[in-house]
């Protein structure tokens, strides 16, 4: 094989996106190396073997905690000290389980759980106009940048000629093991101002690859929004009875054995295999079954928060149960709004102490503590990141937004994730930030790079080619996982 790169990534600033050490030995080929095929065949085994035991392939299911808006990273999970009033974090840190992975005040549940999950304290970008929440939000679930970037976020609307979002990628290329939604959205769509579902669709992949969109009826500030969940989809008519159904089917398959010009000139869009999935999926009932918050005991729904976010990740952990591949949960509340939003521009300590943080806390402790007590977690790989964190430094202006003396701005230099499950090293910490967290100082990890150990999670090479609407091959990620995360 002869691949040659192009310029890498040539739309960022970020030196970590040159030319991989996998790029390299792709050039170099059997040709030029001089390789037998049997010396390729047994490097590939070798690098198989590698993989293997740095979490390739070891989570069957993913979920996505997307904390759209951007979470501020200080006043959360990197709690700094000796350091200037307007950066010092008005929260008190407080200890955990894990002794050095001190977190704020804010999260006194998930301090209860850091010994089952990895901060990553060294999230870094280089912006190109990403500093508005709609062009960071599609690079951080396609990997790639968009057409259009504004100063102001306005981007033009989703379009089939975009990057697909990952799960979509995922869903392609490992189809669920059960006749089950593969990936599921919810509780309401990726949105900056009049910019809808940017990013959340399956683009050039094509509306096949689409999510299951589970967007409740009812306001972002209604709260048991996800009790009104409406499954009438996913149910049989009354007057239909799966037997019924199984002889519809039957019929439909002689139908067609008696046409086999129409089945030949059709044959490459298997409808057949869809039409298959789409009747399991009705008839087992299973994901109607999921779908029922009302089968979890109150504790449970307790345990979680009874808000729309913490319902939204229990039945996320319902979902994969069910044997769904992909989950993304969004934060209920869009950027450039008030109440229980992550874009703190002003009355950041009073929205996040008394909103935002309590609903990240109880939801996301609920979703690790919960799969790990069920031996869920093993499999199932938890993601929970924002777009960029916010500025080392209240009152400034980053971003050309007006900021209070009490609130942050856009700054997506250095941030944190949260990561879980299916092999990634618990009570861990990856990355530093320095003094005032405004930057890396040690094993900066890209957006990309957190995609790309998402898609070797589930056993899928980042550098797998796929075709764009013009039928031009592009990789599924331009970077490689960051398999230090796995233990």
């Amino acid at each position: 094989m002869l691949i040659v790169p192009g310029e890498k990534a040539k739309d960022v600033c970020d030196r970590q996106l040159a030319p991989t050490r996998r790029d390299i030995l792709r050039v170099g080929g059997s040709a030029f190396m001089g390789l037998t095929l049997g010396q390729m065949l047994n490097l590939q085994s070798t690098t198989a073997a590698e993989s293997s035991s740095s979490g390739w392939g070891k989570a069957k299911s993913v979920i996505l905690v997307y904390l759209q808006g951007g979470p501020s990273h200080l006043d959360l999970w990197d709690p700094k000290d000796d350091v200037p009033d307007n950066v010092k974090s008005v929260f008190k840190r407080i200890k955990t389980k894990v002794p050095g992975m001190d977190l704020t005040e804010n999260l006194p549940k998930l301090a209860e759980v850091t010994d089952k999950l990895s901060l990553i304290r060294s999230m870094s970008y280089t912006p190109n106009g990403l500093f508005n929440h709609t062009a960071a939000i599609y690079q951080m679930h396609t990997g790639y940048t968009a057409d259009k970037v504004s100063p102001s976020g306005q981007l033009e609307p989703p379009s089939p000629k975009d990057f697909p979002n990952f799960g979509c990628n995922i869903t392609k290329f490992l189809p669920p093991e059960e006749a089950m939604l593969p990936f599921v959205m919810m509780p309401r769509p990726l949105q900056e101002s009049n910019v809808v579902n940017k990013s959340g669709t399956a683009g050039f992949l094509g509306r096949a690859f689409d999510p299951y969109y589970l967007f409740p009826p009812g306001d972002d500030m209604d709260m048991a929004k996800m009790d009104n969940i409406n499954i009438d989809d996913l149910k049989l008519r009354p007057e239909l009875t799966s037997n019924r159904l199984g002889r519809r089917a039957r019929l439909r398959d002689m139908i067609n054995k008696g046409m086999p010009d129409l089945e030949k000139a059709v044959d490459k869009y298997d409808l057949d295999k869809y039409y298959a999935t789409a009747l399991k999926l009705i008839s087992s009932g299973r994901a109607r079954d999921a779908f029922d918050l009302s089968k979890e005991t109150d504790a449970t729904r307790d345990r979680y928060g009874r808000n729309t976010f913490g319902q939204s990740c229990l039945l996320a952990r319902r979902l994969v149960a069910a044997g769904t591949r992909v989950v993304e949960v969004i934060w209920p509340k869009v950027a450039n709004s008030n109440n229980h939003s992550w874009d703190h521009h002003t009355g950041l300590s009073e929205r996040m102490k008394k909103q935002s943080a309590p609903m990240l806390d109880a939801g996301l402790s609920g979703l690790i503590g919960d799969l790990d007590e069920r031996g869920m977690l093993d499999e199932t790989l938890v993601v929970a990141v924002g777009e960029f964190g916010r500025s080392p430094q209240r009152g400034v202006s980053t971003s050309g937004n007006n900021n209070s003396a009490d609130g942050r701005d856009h700054w997506p230099y250095c941030y944190t994730a949260c990561v879980a499950g299916a092999g990634i090293k618990r009570g861990a910490i990856y990355g530093e930030s320095d003094q005032t967290a405004s930057a890396p100082v040690s094993n900066p990890v890209h957006p990309t790079e957190l995609l790309a150990t998402i898609y070797h999670a589930v056993g899928i090479d980042p550098q797998t080619i796929v075709y764009n609407h013009l039928n031009q091959p592009r990789e599924l990620v331009k970077a490689e996982a960051v398999t230090s995360l796995f233990g």
